[in-house]
This record gives C-alpha cells, structure tokens and sequence, in this order.
C-alpha cells in the first residue's frame, strides 16, 4: 500500500485533538461531518481521475458518468461524448 498523506483543515484537525486527547466530546457532530466532507471529496477525486485513466473508453465513460452523478449534475445538462465524437466525425466526413 502506499504511504499518502491527506489533508484536512485546521478547524477539524483542533476538533479531533479536543475529542481524542482532551475528552471533550462536544464537537463530535462536527468532527462527524467535517471527515464525512473529507471522504466524499476523496472518493470524488478518485472516481474523477478513473475517468480520465481507466484503460479502455467504455471504463472512462463509466467512470465519468459516476463522477457527474456524485456532483449532482443533472442528465439533460450533461455533454455526451457518443454524440460530441458523433458530430465531430460528420463534420471531418463533409470536409
């Protein structure tokens, strides 16, 4: 496995020191939703960098339509690649 680093703002890191070295106990909602923030953004940058390395097209398109779902991006706002590679390859045809 390898050894990475993840980052997280000062305000949650100065949460999880209270909660875990001082007992304070108080901030545990936030420490809660501060680290559930951090997680989705990891899991976003990961299903996003897949989409754009995954080794074949259909994994890409995959990928990429589960990053677009995860951001909320709605079907009929979305750019689809069949229908952009489609246009593009009538227009170099009619050249």
């Amino acid at each position: 496995m390898q050894n990475k680093s993840v980052q997280i703002p000062y305000e949650l890191f100065f949460q999880l020191l209270q909660y875990f070295l001082m007992d304070n106990y108080d901030g545990e909602e936030i420490i809660r939703l501060g680290l559930e923030k951090k997680l989705d953004a990891m899991v976003n940058r990961e299903v996003y960098s897949k989409s754009k390395t995954a080794p074949t097209e259909e994994e890409r398109e995959k990928f990429r339509k589960e990053y677009l779902d995860r951001r909320g991006i709605p079907e009929n706002f979305r750019w689809q690649r069949f229908f952009l590679n489609t246009l593009l390859q009538e227009r170099v045809t009619h050249l």
